[in-house]
């Protein structure tokens, strides 16, 4: 964080110091709520959580080297008190943000958030020092978190957000007002929370109605629904996607043998060709809206390029691949799960498969509502038109849905099978891999799956499979 008294920020978030012998302290390391990350001046933001209340670590912290507590009560050691911490916390972000002298670039939409930033980070970064969002740190507690990360040298503040209702991007706007605003889809994720794909929407919309006159929103030409979003904005607008009338397209798109996106880059400055390490042609659409922010702030067709052709995957368990020694592939997608990025991780196993045996770990879509007997239904049936060699549906109820959607739509049906847990597909896996499979593992976050990927990398370095 940029450099700040204890005293000033006591001014910021309207809190009272206690405990507090010099308030001309400054805080000079990171903002943080995990008493692990604590580093010698920073600032601990003490949360009241279900199962854990931050301010029992107020002593460790101190101990640690923070310099103070962000608290909602005294605790002994120094401390600025708020009645609200969270809106202290954002208080503090809308004021730093304020002082900087970057480009804030903020994105939404209902799949493809994380990999795009990271994606935008790394081109950026090309261009001048950036912060971005960790993972997918991305609501009222997590972006402020990151806006406060930044420092006096930040030239580009990238900033995922994420939604479950109207207002929420409002909300975030309101505390980190952003110059570029993107939208990248609006699908069903959380389609059980906002109803339907309408107040989807009118709630990813409000990134673009936060937007300055100045300002640019990047909207995806592919999408009518984000399409139609130009409307809602006083910002210059610039399409993105594989639509002739993009101003940031991809032509020739193909995959090569192992599955990764290549494509030819036009934008208004030129053309330039791009062959990606990332997996999947959903990473087109991913690539062309980094390729659109990076031309904004005026990087070169040829520098875009470039960039997004070393790019890699900076967050954990997104189509992360590993090759075994024996010759089977995992790709571990299990942070996450909606049809959008199911029906996507699919084609990408497909892609990746040809020529091999490949098997597609699924379970539970989280947050469908009224609609998650046909979602899941399709994804089952999307395996048997894509030739997916085995579907292994984990869990409970929607996972007999994605092996009956499988066993209705082909004549393989007996190649689908419904497991009770993370441990009975592995102990499935472990007995019928060969060297040669491909294997795709992805649920919802709240499923667990990561589990059986991490099983299945270390059996394969413990020699657990047989030949076959």
């Amino acid at each position: 964080m940029i450099a700040l008294s204890l005293a000033e920020i006591a001014a910021v978030v309207g809190g009272q110091t206690h405990d507090i012998p010099d308030p001309s302290v400054q805080v000079t390391g990171p903002v943080v709520r995990d008493s692990r990350e604590v580093q010698p001046g920073s600032l601990f933001v003490a949360f009241v959580g279900e199962r854990v209340d931050g301010h029992d670590f107020a002593n460790a912290v101190v101990e640690a080297g923070a310099v103070a507590l962000l608290a909602s009560r005294p605790v002994g050691v120094p401390a600025i008190v708020v009645d609200d911490v969270q809106s202290a916390l954002g208080a503090l972000a809308r004021h730093v943000v304020r002082r900087l002298g970057a480009t804030l670039v903020a994105l939404t939409g209902s799949a493809g958030k994380t990999s795009t930033k990271d994606l935008i980070a790394q081109v950026l970064a090309r261009k001048a020092p950036t912060v971005f969002t960790p993972g997918s740190f991305n609501n009222e507690i997590g972006l402020p978190l990151t806006a406060l990360s930044a420092t006096d040298e930040t030239r580009f503040l990238v900033l995922e957000m994420g939604a479950r209702g109207i207002g929420h991007i409002r909300y975030l706007t309101d505390l980190t007002p952003p110059k570029i605003g993107l939208v990248l889809n609006v699908g069903t994720a959380h389609i059980g929370e906002f109803g339907g794909r309408e107040q989807i929407a009118q709630a990813k919309g409000e990134l673009v109605e936060a937007l300055p006159a100045d300002g640019a929103a990047i909207l995806n030409a592919d999408d009518p629904l984000v399409r139609a979003m130009a409307s809602r904005t006083k910002a210059k607008v610039i399409l993105f996607g594989e639509s002739g009338e993009a101003d940031v397209r991809a032509e020739n798109v193909r995959l090569t043998d192992s599955g990764q996106p290549a494509f030819s880059l036009h934008t208004p400055s030129g053309c330039s060709e791009v062959t990606m390490r990332l997996y999947g042609e959903h990473h087109v659409s991913n690539a062309l809206a980094a390729a659109a922010v990076a031309h904004e702030l005026g990087m070169s067709a040829d520098e875009i390029a470039t960039a997004l052709s070393e790019a890699g995957s900076l967050s954990r368990w997104r189509m992360e691949v590993t090759e075994r020694p024996d010759g089977v592939t995992i790709v571990n997608d299990a942070y996450n799960a909606n049809p959008e990025s199911m029906r996507a991780a699919l084609r990408a196993l497909a892609a990746m498969g040809k020529g091999r045996r490949t098997w597609a770990v699924l379970g539970k879509m989280a947050e469908l509502g009224d609609e998650a007997l046909a979602e899941h239904d399709a994804v089952g049936r999307l395996a048997v038109r894509l030739n997916v060699g085995k579907l292994v549906a984990v869990g409970g109820r929607e996972a007999s849905w994605l092996q009956l959607g499988a066993y209705n739509e082909g004549s393989w049906g007996e190649e689908s099978v419904h497991v009770s847990d993370a441990q009975a597909a592995v102990d499935l896996l472990r007995s019928e891999l060969r060297p040669g499979d491909v294997v795709l593992v992805k649920a919802s976050r709240s499923v667990g799956l990561e589990s059986v990927a991490q099983a299945l990398v270390e059996a394969g370095t413990e020699g657990e499979v047989a030949a076959r």
